[in-house]
């Protein structure tokens, strides 16, 4: 644990949201780096439920295909 700054785990789970916010949202490492943090934790939370609900409408539609 550090004193001053942000601990490594943090800053990995900051990084995964980013990377994760590029992969499938097309945002730039800037644009996704420099949001307020809660606005960021709120897009990223939108992003995955919008994921699920993508492939919740696939597998449905894939099972009523057969």
């Amino acid at each position: 644990m550090t004193f001053f700054g942000l601990s490594s785990e943090y800053m990995k789970s900051i990084y995964e949201q980013i990377f994760q916010m590029k992969y499938y949202g097309g945002w730039s490492f800037l644009e996704a780096y420099n949001l307020p943090i809660g606005l960021r934790n709120w897009f990223f939370e939108r992003l995955i439920q919008q994921k699920e609900t993508e492939e919740d409408q696939l597998n449905n539609t894939s099972r009523s295909s057969s």
